[in-house]
């Protein structure tokens, strides 16, 4: 058993991130356990409750790992929120998740600001206190008003986190509508940074550059948490840019990257950089990736792919194919890796033979032990064996590689990003002109598939437009959740039984070769 804190190193002069632009650009281990230690010890100074939630609304940063670390390391959880949402959306993730405390960076705090505002009530201990980082060779914590809280050499009392406390809680899309808290400990978070290095032999002399946000489980447990586990460095620029990606990729000499089949193709679309350098793997995840990419990506870039398999309530990985000199198939997700058991089962969770179709079923360290305050999804998301129900069809073959061949449950995976169409039908059905409203997923040849929408208007309704409504939307969900399309029909089509069936909706709007309305 062990804790993040265990397993990170603290000693080391090497250097644990670098972040392009910045001065200076390199921290060592040395200088970025220094800083977590100073803010763990301001957050001892809060009198906060043991496991209280700590949100982190900051964008990919040096700032974002000091506090991730001391939020982790005093036996707190850390929250990671998108810095992008809107303030309805942080309303919601603050209240759902009692923070008592947040960090912004002040530029990309007003929605935060404003919702914590408004919510302050709800929280156990009173108003969310937000708080602004800056780090570099030293961190400093500040109020709204600008003004220091971290007294230089100030220490307080700081707690140690145990392995069975939550490290972190991410929200997954659900098919109710209603997002659920996945809580990870640190047992399950150590458990996958194990798997994740071991599956790519991940050591010291290995550079990583982060593409993948941090507020996701992608980014942060392989693209981040595994690398500085071996004392390897990541280099962190604040957001993926196809402009600078190789420039960084070549500066400072990285050796591989994890990424979304989006990412992939956008590089595709660029000329890579001559000379090209050693690449040692690429790594995808996150989304299906297509044969023709890979092919791709391995005849540019001359590097093997490494396409696994991953979800948010498993802290990220469970299967992936292997490094050359090790088998790869095109098309399946590999094997399961580490302690990690794969089972496909019938809906009456027996095992089905080999070959045969069921639900990708997951069981191991790295495996939350349940939903937060959800009794019903966690009744029917794990079977009385203790296996976690994926809502993904697919099959083992001989080899022991999994294929994945469809998906049980409706979310909408755009890019990565998992999306819930019930949650989507309830905003648009908050326009005072909408009587109907069905989202649903489209494939898209660059993010897998695209969120569109049907929509029947109130009689009453007049001159509504489609970009009135994306407007309405783009006000209240994040932008990568505004339909690409909307469909305007006077009547809904619906199953003898009047219900309404996303893949019928699909089927009868979208049009691969022309999107007009109908």
């Amino acid at each position: 058993m062990a804790t993040l804190q265990e397993v990170i190193p603290s000693l080391s002069s090497s250097t644990a991130i670098i972040t392009p632009g910045a001065s200076p650009a390199g921290v060592s281990f040395r200088s970025l356990h220094k800083q977590v230690n100073s803010v763990q010890s301001f957050l001892s100074s809060l009198a906060l409750s043991p496991q209280s939630a700590v949100a982190i609304a900051l964008p990919n940063s040096l700032e974002f790992a000091i506090v991730f670390f001391a939020v982790t390391y005093s036996g707190f959880v850390a929250a990671p929120l998108n810095p992008a949402l809107k303030q309805s959306e942080f309303e919601f993730y603050l209240q759902d998740l009692k923070c008592p405390v947040a960090f912004v960076r002040t530029k990309e705090n007003e929605a935060v600001v404003k919702a914590a505002g408004k919510i302050g009530k709800f929280v156990e201990g009173g108003n969310v206190n937000i708080f602004t980082i800056s780090a570099g060779e030293e961190v400093t914590v500040s109020g709204l008003d600008g003004k220091k809280v971290v007294p230089t050499g100030w220490k307080g009392k700081v707690q140690d986190a145990k392995a069975d406390d939550v490290a972190l809680v991410l929200h997954t899309s659900g098919t109710t509508g209603r997002p659920k808290i996945v809580p990870l400990t640190h047992l399950n978070l150590t458990t996958s940074i194990r798997n994740i290095i071991q599956t790519y032999r991940l050591t010291a002399n290995d550079t990583s550059l982060l593409v993948m946000p941090l507020f996701h489980v992608h980014g942060l447990l392989c693209g981040f948490l595994a690398p500085v586990a071996v004392s390897a460095t990541v280099i962190v620029p604040s957001r993926f840019s196809a402009s600078s990606f190789w420039h960084d990729f070549v500066e400072y000499k990285a050796t591989w990257y994890t990424a979304v089949p989006t990412i992939h193709q956008i590089l595709l679309k660029g000329a890579a950089p001559e000379p090209l350098p050693k690449i040692r793997f690429i790594r995808s995840c996150s989304s299906a990736l297509a044969p023709s990419t890979m092919r791709s990506l391995e005849e540019r870039l001359r590097a093997p792919v490494i396409e696994a398999y991953a979800m948010t309530e498993a802290s990220h990985q469970m299967t992936s194919n292997e490094l050359p000199p090790g088998k790869r198939k095109p098309t399946s997700v590999g094997k399961p890796q580490g302690s990690v058991s794969i089972k496909i089962l019938d809906q009456d969770g027996n095992e089905v033979a080999v070959g045969q179709e069921g639900e990708i079923c997951v069981k191991g360290g790295n495996v939350t032990k349940g939903y937060r305050n959800n009794d019903a999804a966690n009744e029917s998301s794990f079977t009385k064996n203790g296996y976690f129900r994926t809502g993904d069809q697919g099959k083992i073959d001989d080899d022991g590689f999994v294929f994945i061949t469809g998906r049980i449950k409706e979310l909408i995976n755009r890019g990565g990003e998992k999306i819930s169409p019930v949650e989507l039908d309830g905003v648009l059905l908050e326009h005072g002109a909408v009587a109907e409203a069905v989202a649903f997923a489209v494939p898209d040849e660059m993010y897998g598939q695209e969120v569109q929408a049907a929509v029947v208007l109130k009689a009453d309704a007049r001159n509504v437009t489609e970009q009135d409504i994306k407007n309405f939307m783009a006000e209240r969900v994040a932008k990568f959740k505004v339909p690409k399309k909307i469909y305007f029909t006077e009547e809904m089509p619906k199953t003898a039984t009047g219900k309404i069936q996303r893949k019928n909706i699909a089927d009868k709007f979208f049009r691969p070769q022309s999107q007009a309305k109908l």
